[in-house]
């Protein structure tokens, strides 16, 4: 990132000698001068460091003076003990880009332009310290322009590992989808020209391919949808520039600052209406999620006048990014027309980030490319631990003394290739941070790929946290809090301690242990995991649960838009509990409330029923529906009066917004009134908000806005997803705290 150029420019600057050198423990700086300008250059480390820089410690020693007065930059040092952070991948500066498009710089289109400010990190790198050997780069031996660039401590690109130019750098080749070359003089040209004529593209990036097509093509959006079985998820857009996504986007002030950011995450933006975008990108969707370029390839196609192009990853739906050309070739050429590929390797595939702007923080939806592997910086030390997180989402998290190192995206673990996508991660992030676990934290769910690893290794200690207890755990380690606190841990799945399937948690929670003081009340979910793909299954339960045999007399859309032998099939497993678990899921009540009012009966990604119940929903400023709880010890929250009150706003024709804002103002309602039930009984006054159901603004700003109303502190995730990506951290300090480490 620059750093030893800077301390060497930071030295000569106050007169100083000695030498500067990477090491796999930091930068080691020796200085001989006078007290004053040392104190100096002291104070520059921190004021006038490098951009992607972060400096986290800093020690000084004495040392004999031995009368230099040269200062030098010294080769590389590799110790035992590695402990340098790893910078992410980071867009392209906006000195690059000027070069870029400069006709007179010898770079002037060059798509794999960098420097120290710029450019791949985490996904190029094999080993540290981080020199050009252990890159990806390696194979490209830098001509005489690029070596005498990157030996000038002067320069913008001294030791800018990834540089290169178009004689001796990598470079973009274009393919059709047989693997024969596409002549041309041109390859991003003719790239963009097959776009507009509504060809789709796999193109290779930094972390990985996306699958790219003109945005505002129905036939070629609705063509790359049935190509990649991806029917109606929300795709990702790439714009030019701000002024691009405003066309058919509303951006915020927080929303430019994150789009604009060197991270270059997609940002969930809310649609402006009317907009040029086809209606097949995000349907039934409030919101775009959009992106700006973040490699100069992206500036270079993005340069021909799209509005938009979609970049969504490049896969078939449930598997790994493809990041090899090979494997990209065998994998997508049922889905790309053409390949926009480039020579220089892909060591680890990164995802997109996803964020959002909700209730006044950037909220992730998805952390990896641009910011990972920064770690966070955790309120006690910790020993080596590798946590295996959970089923969907899935991330890993590795600890070393303050610092909790979160990896990328790596999804859901439901097949072998995501399977060996989280080994192979697991292995690159212990070479590269040089961690060897000597504990492992992994979910309470015997049937999950990452507990069956976990079990299977040997010779290392194992401690099991139970799924929504590292939910809480998590949003307190990033709010350097220790318990104990309430925690409203909400999702749509999570293996319980009774073996249930839980997921409306209301919870006491230190580090070490968790009591759960409220839940609501268990239903079947008839099918098991078919009632996820088809929540009409869990309206029925609900249905039954409430009105018993006599839901057969409401007048609702759910049971008239399904067959009557299958409602009976669904009743029967219900009343003889075969492949029905219970499940205490807000997860599932979203689903059941969602099907029940015939927006959705079937989905075809992980919460589309809950997701478009939230789409619905207007402030009628109407009263919640009736709610309440048992007493005792745990308190069990009864959905039927919920249910019933649904309903009935049904069968008298209310409006399905005004009902799905009643609904989420019950839940406000509810919960505000729980936790000061238990703020009564235990005099707690911080509550801990997690768990993928936090993805939905209205509950979580609603229920901030609330609790902070009756005199809460109330602590919600900024830096790690609320969802399953971030419950690898509360794993691991909830091992941590149990192993008395």
């Amino acid at each position: 990132m620059g750093f030893r150029p800077f301390v060497y420019r930071l030295a000569r600057e106050y007169g100083i000698g000695g030498e500067v050198a990477n090491t796999s423990s930091g930068v080691t700086i020796l200085l001989e001068g006078c007290e004053k300008d040392i104190e100096s250059f002291e104070r520059g480390l921190n004021e006038k460091a490098p951009p992607l820089a972060r400096i986290t410690k800093v020690s000084a020693y004495p040392e004999t003076v031995t009368g230099r007065s040269i200062f030098s930059i010294t080769q590389s040092r590799g110790y035992v003990e590695k402990s340098t952070l790893i910078s992410p991948d980071v867009c392209i500066c906006s000195d690059c880009l000027d070069e870029l498009f400069e006709p007179s710089d010898r770079r002037y289109h060059y798509p794999f332009i960098n420097c120290t400010n710029c450019g791949p990190r985490y996904t190029i790198i094999d080993d540290i310290p981080y020199d050009r050997p252990h890159t990806s780069m390696k194979v490209f031996r830098m001509c005489r322009e690029c070596q005498s660039e990157y030996d000038d401590p002067g320069n913008r690109r001294f030791h800018a590992q990834p540089n290169g130019c178009a004689e001796c750098g990598p470079r973009v080749t274009l393919f059709d989808n047989t693997g024969k070359s596409v002549i041309t003089n041109d390859p991003i040209q003719k790239a963009a020209l097959l776009l507009r004529e509504g060809y789709i593209l796999a193109i290779k990036g930094i972390g990985g391919f996306h699958l790219a097509v003109d945005a505002e093509n129905d036939q070629a959006v609705l063509r790359l949808r049935k190509r990649k079985h991806r029917e109606e998820k929300p795709l990702a857009l790439m714009s030019y520039a701000i002024s691009h996504i405003g066309k058919y986007a509303i951006v915020g002030e927080a929303d430019e600052a994150l789009l604009t950011s060197s991270q270059r995450p997609i940002v969930l933006l809310e649609k402006k209406r009317p907009h040029p975008i086809s209606e097949e990108v995000a349907p039934r969707n409030k919101y775009f999620g959009a992106m700006l370029p973040y490699t100069p390839l992206h500036y270079l196609l993005l340069h021909f006048g799209f509005t938009a192009l979609v970049m969504t990853s490049g896969n078939m739906s449930e598997e790994p990014i493809a990041i090899d050309n090979d494997d990209a070739f065998l994998r997508l050429s049922r889905i790309a027309d053409y390949f926009l590929i480039h020579d220089r390797d892909i060591y680890l595939r990164s995802d997109d980030s996803i964020v959002r702007s909700s209730a006044g923080a950037t909220r992730f939806s998805r952390r990896s490319r641009g910011y990972v592997p920064t770690p966070l910086f955790l309120k006690q030390k910790m020993p080596p631990i590798l946590a295996c997180g959970a089923e969907l989402k899935n991330t890993i998290c590795l600890t070393r003394e303050n610092k909790a190192f979160l990896s990328q995206h790596i999804g859901d673990l439901e097949n072998m290739e995501a399977y060996d996508f989280f080994c192979s991660t697991i292995e690159h992030m212990k070479r590269i941070l040089h961690i060897e676990p000597e504990i492992l934290a992994y979910d309470f769910h015997p049937d999950y790929l990452s507990t069956r690893y976990a079990l299977e290794q040997e010779d290392i200690a194992k401690v099991q946290v139970q799924h929504h207890h590292a939910h809480i755990v998590s949003c307190m380690a990033e709010n350097l809090l220790d318990g104990p606190v309430i925690g409203l841990s909400l999702d749509g799945t999570g293996y319980g301690s009774d073996g249930a399937v839980w997921g409306g948690e209301v919870l006491l929670v230190d580090r070490h242990r968790f009591t759960r003081k409220a839940h609501l009340n268990y239903v079947p979910m008839p099918g098991g995991a078919a009632a996820i793909k088809e929540p009409w299954r869990m309206a029925i339960s609900y249905l039954v649960d409430a009105f018993g045999d006599g839901f057969r007399d409401l007048d609702l859309p759910v049971l008239s838009q399904i067959e009557d032998h299958k409602i009976n099939v669904m009743v029967e497993m219900i009343s003889r509990r075969v492949n029905s678990p219970d499940t205490s899921s807000l997860g599932r009540l979203f689903d059941g409330v969602s099907a029940l009012m015939g927006i959705r009966n079937h989905v075809y990604y992980e919460g589309q029923a809950a997701i478009e119940l939230e789409m619905i929903a207007e402030n009628g400023r109407e009263k919640p529906y009736d709610y309440e709880w048992t007493r005792g010890n745990v308190r069990k929250i009864l959905t039927g009066p919920i249910i019933s009150g649904v309903v009935h706003d049904m069968e008298t024709g209310v409006d399905p917004s005004l009902i799905s804002g009643r609904f989420h103002l019950t839940l406000l309602r509810l919960f505000r009134e729980l936790c000061e039930d238990i703020r009564a009984e235990t005099g707690l006054s911080r509550v801990a908000l997690s768990g993928g159901v936090f993805q939905n603004a209205i509950l979580l700003t609603g229920l901030i806005h609330a609790l902070e109303q009756s005199n809460f502190q109330v602590f919600s995730h900024k830096q790690v997803p609320t969802n399953d990506g971030g419950i690898s951290l509360g794993q691991a300090v909830v091992a941590a705290a149990v192993a008395g480490k």
